[in-house]
């Protein structure tokens, strides 16, 4: 038995695209035999549909264990890094099958876990130089949060309220100082609009979308757009021909590749463009959206 929902989604927001991806790896490793797809037949309603097993709503399920989750960072049993300074507990994990290259606190893997149920990794940030692939980590260097602090601080922002917005997750917005910056409707580059928010927190709030934030980070675990230079990326979509939805692997390959991943698949490519919100070097956030290619 299979069970499905959808939830509308905006093509050009690299964020909310890496956010379906989000939810397909969630719903597999809470219920199993995920599957998903993109559908813009409807220029209007565009959307993106996930079903897995049983019979509960994927997306609710998703949601409500955000709405409970906590969070913890592993590190090898001899690491010198934790996590304790950003008041989140580090797990030392003994199986001697550490991931990447212990480096600092910033890269040590995040854990979300409901009590002692299923628990959901976030580790892309420490991918670099691991089998080619970009980690595309977008937030400030070492001496800046961990990825694991961030994820805690967007779960506090969710918590009891993220099933209540199944019907649009991406929408929901909140006060939000620091993130993955995935979604780029929270950032901006102070030259280009000719002041500096922080200079005007009394007046100006910035708000950030914390659902699509954490999701987006959980899509990035067996999937990578393409890094083509420093400050550019581009990353596929994968269409709907149908009603029948696609195994994880092709949405994962689809979103590394500039063409379909198999003959006749629906497809779109889009470049994403990165400033420099601050010092050259560190943080970059996303300033363009192009797509590349017409819909098929």
């Amino acid at each position: 038995m299979m069970a499905e929902a959808s939830v509308p989604v905006d093509l050009t927001n690299p964020g909310q695209v890496f956010a379906c991806l989000g939810f397909l790896e969630a719903a597999d490793v809470l219920l199993g035999e995920a599957c998903g797809g993109f559908d813009w037949r409807n220029p209007a309603d565009l959307r993106f549909h996930l079903a897995a097993r049983g019979g509960e709503d994927p997306v609710v399920c998703v949601l409500r264990f955000l709405d409970k989750a906590t969070v913890t960072s592993i590190a090898p049993v001899k690491s010198p890094h934790d996590t304790n300074k950003w008041q989140i507990e580090t797990r030392k994990d003994g199986s001697g099958a550490f991931p990447f290259r212990d480096t600092g606190p910033d890269v040590l893997p995040a854990r979300l876990s409901v009590g002692s149920g299923k628990s959901i990794m976030i580790d892309h940030w420490g991918d670099q130089g691991r089998v080619g692939r970009d980690r595309v980590k977008f937030w400030a260097g070492m001496q800046g949060k961990p990825g694991a602090r961030l994820a805690q601080e967007a779960l506090d922002l969710v918590y009891g309220q993220a099933a209540d917005h199944a019907h649009d997750p991406f929408s929901l917005s909140a006060e939000q100082s620091s993130s993955f910056r995935f979604d780029w409707r929270r950032d901006y580059v102070p030259i280009d609009i000719g002041f500096s928010l922080n200079k005007h927190k009394s007046i100006m709030i910035m708000r950030g979308y914390p659902i699509v934030e954490l999701l987006a980070a959980i899509g990035l675990t067996n999937a990578r757009p393409v890094r083509r230079q420093r400050l550019e990326y581009s990353y596929g979509v994968a269409g709907m021909t149908g009603d029948e939805l696609y195994d994880p692997i092709f949405l994962r390959a689809a979103l590394g590749l500039e063409k379909p991943p198999f003959p006749g698949m629906p497809f779109r490519l889009f470049a994403l463009r990165l400033g420099w919100p601050g010092q050259e070097g560190q943080a970059r956030c996303i300033t363009d959206v192009i797509e590349e290619t017409p819909p098929s």
